[in-house]
């Protein structure tokens, strides 16, 4: 059984099974026109980056089915659902392997 994780405060939670911690992207508060967002009209944030994952879901044969994403991948999230954490004030969501819906490539 492998974890891998990232950074100092991942020290302290580590996801199990298909559980991925993601750090959502800041918003965008300006327009490309230099016009400023206010934070009521921005919308929800997609995109994340994967900074820690869980070993994998026993799939039905009791092997280990290991998680689609790694650390440092940017993923596309649902507009709801997910676990709120909180870790050295910021804050982290934690979703199943299952509900991220793709990931970006380079």
């Amino acid at each position: 059984m492998q974890l891998v994780t990232a950074g100092k405060a991942f020290r302290k939670f580590l996801p199990l099974f298909d559980r991925v911690l993601v750090e959502r992207c800041a918003a965008e508060t300006v327009t490309k026109g230099g016009i400023m967002i206010p934070e009521k009209a921005q919308g929800k944030v997609l995109q994340a980056t994967v900074v820690a994952v869980g070993s994998g879901a026993r799939g039905k044969n009791g092997e280990i089915q290991p998680v689609s994403v790694k650390v440092g991948e940017k993923v596309l999230l649902p507009e709801y659902g997910g676990t709120k954490i909180v870790l050295e004030d910021k804050d982290y969501y934690l979703f199943r392997d299952g509900d991220i819906l793709g990931k970006y490539v380079d």
